[in-house]
């Protein structure tokens, strides 16, 4: 491999004008395509396999024209302090405020509170229903600017009103200042280590062009494939991440060889022939982890995954091809490393640098290195012990939004049960008897604990189907509520013996208690998968069992302790003001999946362009220690940079006012510092410490088995290793 990519290096290098040419072509094509494509809308979000989804495709079956998956809004009333809803006047603001709701292009239906019996005990809260024809996310801005003004005027009349639901969802967050602070940040590490403005910007131009194109298609495809907007957010944070480091270590290696005494044409080949052969194996351990969702079950989340792992690709290939065309153009603007040090007198020559001195304390300490990180992050870890999985609703937004005064409103009004309710859909077509058999799902419900109040039941017109809402006592996220779903099931069980009568429970909460286990079910076979197929993957590029066993024991320890650090903040509420977090509860469901494939992407990033410089080394004849600190020599700088630019581009995410935008933020970006500067920094290079050659050790009939990739890129010389590649030779890869 190393072979071939040397050559593509160097023809890009040569065609700089073709290779260019083709990328900001490829560029225009996209955004042509993206600009013309029709609105996406709303991607459709379901379970299969699921209850509650079974539950949600019978409603439709049985209730045609209800939209059973359509947007909904509760506009909460409260009348002043002294007075109750079922005043006069405050009856009359209220009774307009729905009459104007109903006049609404998209909306189906609105509940008048007076008639729907949705006024409070005491009479202080009242709340009006109001439901649409299309989905949250496929709702014009018209709808939610209408809904919003409507609500106003009654504020302005002396009611206190909020509205809560999925009506006024949009899929406009993403983190757009976020993505701003993450690239100030990584310009000004770029800078840093690479020394000059010109190459610093090598990798931003080419991480923003890789992202756009694969955010473009995503874009121009959303309709087709229906992708939705999270598809975006999700491509866009890893290609940005993945896009600058991957130029990153390519830009750094070919300083590194100009430094050498190299021209710019063979530097430019050898850097990616080395460099570009460890880019190509951490962008296929990145794409395993995120085409790898796809055994979760979740279309969602395939299609997410999938679309990700489109942009890492783009990523890679401008990597080694782009990366090279611009060193072309860049020319003496791009110095070799360490030129300026070596222009003062002052320096002394060969002094060690920061990583390289690190690594000779790690090597005559490994021991001490070794049980002082696995300590520290099992002790990071023990939080996680205590993980309580959930989704977001209402009641985890900030208190400074509609959605969550109104989630209060409606808790302080009819409990908090109400902002949960179930629906319990029974399908009595078999029955001999089914308004007797739904009479009876209604009684055993009734004699459940949690349960606060049941409706009458509602049939469809052919009279086999009904649905029952029943409002639990305890909130949504609740474990105690969740007991209750589980408990409707069972008794539904015994129901059907008795009736042929099939009793389904779902609605949002229900919905997500299924996607919650469901996620958790596909945790370890999606575990075994990644980590399984990366460990494969690995033992080809380090001809090594213990090197890829030690990487991937790192994640899991990395990751771990990354779940620990966001339950104490999360769900625990520590340092929660200083991040923001004004609402403590469960942990997003798709959190611990999410870390995984993601996580174990980047972090085996940092593994194979640490190790396989010390693999380089000691293939070259070092001692097993001398590579260790010959690998830290050449990469640690240029891993710290990535890793910061990670953190940088995630952590931005982190001053979103969406929690779940805020927790995918901070748990990416503290298990990236985890896995680099505990993981990969000390624990790694302890561990090759004390193993010595043995971690090199591959059986010689696996050894004869497996191909040659050659990332160290041992083929670029020629047999007795004193003269560099012909620069000239095998010009195939010109005439294809």
């Amino acid at each position: 491999m190393a072979t071939f990519l040397y050559r593509l290096g160097r023809f890009a290098f040569r065609r700089r004008h073709f290779v260019a040419l083709l990328w900001v072509a490829l560029l225009t094509l996209a955004g042509v395509a993206a600009a013309s494509a029709p609105s996406a809308g709303s991607t459709s979000f379901s379970i299969p396999g699921t209850e509650a989804q079974k539950a949600f495709d019978l409603l439709d079956q049985r209730f045609p024209g209800t939209s059973s998956d359509g947007a909904t809004a509760r506009v909460v009333f409260k009348a002043p302090a002294g007075e109750k809803m079922t005043d006069a006047g405050n009856k009359a603001t209220v009774e307009k405020t729905v009459k104007e709701l109903a006049d609404g292009s998209e909306v189906t239906s609105v509940d008048d509170p007076f008639k729907a019996h949705a006024v409070s005990g005491d009479g202080t809260v009242a709340y009006a229903s109001v439901r649409y024809d299309k989905s949250g996310m496929e709702l014009k801005d018209a709808s939610r600017t209408a809904l919003e003004d409507t609500a106003q005027q009654a504020r302005d009349a002396g009611l206190t009103v909020e509205v809560g639901g999925d009506a006024l969802q949009s899929g406009a967050e993403a983190g757009a200042a976020g993505e701003v602070v993450g690239l100030v940040i990584a310009a000004i590490v770029l800078v840093i280590t690479l020394g000059s403005l010109v190459a610093a910007g090598l990798p931003l131009l080419t991480a923003i062009i890789g992202v756009g194109i694969g955010v473009s298609t995503i874009t121009a495809l959303a309709k087709a494939l229906d992708l939705g907007d999270s598809t975006s957010t999700l491509a866009l944070m890893i290609g940005l991440a993945v896009g600058i480091d991957y130029a990153l270590f390519i830009v750094s290696r070919y300083r590194g060889e100009l430094a050498e005494g190299r021209d710019r044409e063979e530097a430019v080949g050898r850097a990616v022939g080395t460099s570009g052969s460890a880019v190509v194996f951490a962008g296929l351990t990145v794409v395993i982890a995120l085409a790898g969702l796809s055994v979760v079950g979740v279309p969602m989340l395939t299609k997410m995954g999938l679309a990700a792992a489109g942009t890492v690709v783009v990523a890679v290939l401008i990597a080694l091809t782009m990366i090279p065309a611009l060193l072309g153009y860049a020319g003496r603007r791009v110095r070799a490393a360490g030129e300026k040090r070596r222009k003062k007198a002052s320096d002394l020559p060969g002094k060690p640098g920061l990583g390289e001195r690190w690594a000779s304390f790690v090597v005559r300490r490994p021991a001490a290195v070794l049980l002082l990180g696995v300590v520290g992050l099992g002790a990071v870890a023990v939080p996680a012990t205590q993980l309580e999985l959930g989704l977001p609703d209402d009641g985890s937004q900030p208190t400074s939004t509609t959605q969550r005064r109104a989630y209060d409103l409606l808790s302080e009004g009819f409990g908090p049960g109400f902002n949960g309710p179930l629906m319990t859909v029974t399908d009595a077509r078999n029955s001999d008897d089914p308004k007797a058999a739904v009479a009876k799902v209604a009684a055993e419900i009734k004699r459940l604990g949690d349960v606060a109040t049941v409706s009458p039941a509602m049939f469809n017109k052919a009279g086999d189907t009904a649905v029952i809402t029943v409002i639990p006592k305890s909130k949504p996220s609740s474990a105690q509520t969740e007991d209750l779903v589980h408990a409707i099931r069972a008794k539904g069980a015994d129901i059907k013996a008795d009736t042929d009568a099939q009793v389904l429970v779902t609605g949002t909460t229900a919905m997500n208690i299924d996607f919650s286990q469901k996620l958790n079910d596909a945790l370890i076979p999606y575990l075994g998968l990644v980590v399984g197929l990366a460990f494969l993957l690995l033992i080809v590029v380090f001809r090594s069992i213990l090197v890829p066993l030690k990487a991937a024991l790192g994640f899991l320890l990395s990751v771990l302790a990354a779940l620990g650090a966001v339950v104490a903040v999360f769900q625990w509420g520590w340092l929660g003001g200083l991040l923001g977090v004004e609402q403590t509860g469960p942990i997003m469901s798709m959190m611990p999946i999410f870390m995984v494939g993601v996580v174990f992407g980047l972090a085996m990033d940092y593994e194979v362009f640490l190790v396989t410089r010390m693999r380089e080394a000691y293939v070259h004849g070092e001692t097993p220690g001398q590579a260790v600190v010959t690998g830290f020599r050449h990469s640690a700088r240029v891993v710290a940079a990535a890793a910061v630019i990670m953190m940088a581009v995630f952590g931005g995410f982190i001053s979103s006012s969406e929690s779940m935008i805020k927790m995918i933020g901070f748990g990416l970006a503290i298990a990236v510092f985890f896995d680099a500067f505990v993981v990969r920094m000390a624990i790694v290079p302890a561990v090759l410490a004390l193993l010595g050659r043995r971690a090199w050790w591959l059986p010689k009939w696996l050894d004869r088995a497996l191909p040659n990739v050659d990332v160290e890129g041992e083929g670029l010389k020629s047999p007795d290793g004193t003269k560099d590649a012909d620069p000239d030779e095998d010009r195939e890869l010109v005439r294809a």
